[in-house]
């Protein structure tokens, strides 16, 4: 069983900085692997994805600020956020899709970032 596990949310104010962990075990026929968020009252919206075939792809509204990278095992996932907004205040969570069959989904790790 595919498991995703966050870590690294927290508490921090406008302009700082947190970096968000995803350790996967079990992953299996790979196809994509990123980050997702949601904010109160709103959808669950892309933050950041690769898969087999593309480099990072990163929402508009986060280019230049974060930045997502793998260890070399390929089992850890991480999210590095500068420049943080309150905006960015969302649930975080870690996505991994394989090439067939359902998309995963780690717990959540809540990030707010006060003004």
């Amino acid at each position: 069983q595919v498991q995703l596990v966050e870590s690294g949310g927290g508490l921090v104010q406008s302009g700082g900085s947190l970096r968000l962990s995803c350790v996967a075990s079990n992953l299996f026929n790979f196809y994509a692997m990123g980050w997702y968020r949601q904010a109160p009252g709103k959808q669950r919206e892309l933050v950041a994805i690769s898969t087999t075939s593309t480099s990072t792809n990163y929402a508009d509204s986060v280019k230049g600020r974060f930045t997502m990278s793998r260890d070399n095992a390929g089992n850890t996932v991480y999210l590095q956020m500068n420049s943080l907004m309150p905006e960015d205040t969302a649930v975080y969570y870690c996505y991994f899709r394989p090439k067939f069959g359902n998309e995963y989904w780690g717990q959540g790790t809540q990030v707010t970032v006060s003004s």
